[in-house]
């Protein structure tokens, strides 16, 4: 596959990547067992399982600021997005809305630089266009992506970061693989990630 090189550290959205199984298995109350959980930034480790689940779009911001060579903890990420409106947080139930992607666009140019363009009715052959203008691609797919082999029962509902692209295949990082084979790197042909894609997202100049 014919693509640009863009090297992106991954990121999961939990601190320890191998609690994908447990999470899908059990919600996120497994996440209550991750013995890293300090590294996010949470102040108590009910804070770090009701974020964590939420947060596939602070995970893909945190790899995009570590290729320029700046590390932050995920939940600071996702506290400074709140404050520009990027997640809505529901006191009454702890429901968490979000990602919100124009606050978090002007969170992103604010607060880091970045360059940041909101993108819809995206057709998915246009993904490698959009790379050829920008550096990376929060795309959204379905979280079911993990399993490529299966239908959908729906499009979009969880972020990924699309690092290359060809008009053959895209090549990403899903913060919630289950294993290392679709969590970091995961090359998939454009029209398999066509059924999974919403045709939606955020495109960055790192």
């Amino acid at each position: 596959m014919e693509i640009l090189d863009c090297t992106v550290p991954y990121f999961s959205q939990w601190e320890s990547p191998e609690m994908t199984s447990a999470v899908l298995s059990e919600g996120a109350s497994a996440l209550q067992r991750d013995p890293l959980w300090r590294n996010s930034g949470a102040e108590t480790i009910e804070e770090y399982a009701r974020w964590a689940v939420n947060v596939c779009g602070m995970a893909c911001l945190k790899m995009i600021l570590a290729a320029r060579g700046e590390l932050h903890p995920i939940l600071s990420l996702a506290r400074g997005c709140t404050e520009y409106g990027g997640y809505v947080v529901n006191q009454a139930d702890a429901s968490i809305k979000g990602l919100i992607y124009a606050p978090f666009v002007t969170y992103v140019g604010e607060r880091f630089g970045l360059s940041a363009q909101t993108l819809t009715n995206i057709p998915t052959t246009d993904i490698p266009e959009v790379l050829s203008e920008r550096r990376v691609f929060i795309a959204s797919v379905s979280s079911a992506i993990r399993w490529p082999e299966r239908e959908p029962p729906s499009k979009g509902g969880h972020l990924v970061l699309v690092t290359a692209a060809s008009r053959q295949s895209v090549r990403f990082h899903n913060p919630s693989g289950h294993d290392r084979a679709n969590q970091a790197d995961v090359v998939m042909p454009l029209s398999t990630f066509d059924r999974f894609f919403a045709n939606r997202g955020i495109a960055i100049s790192v």
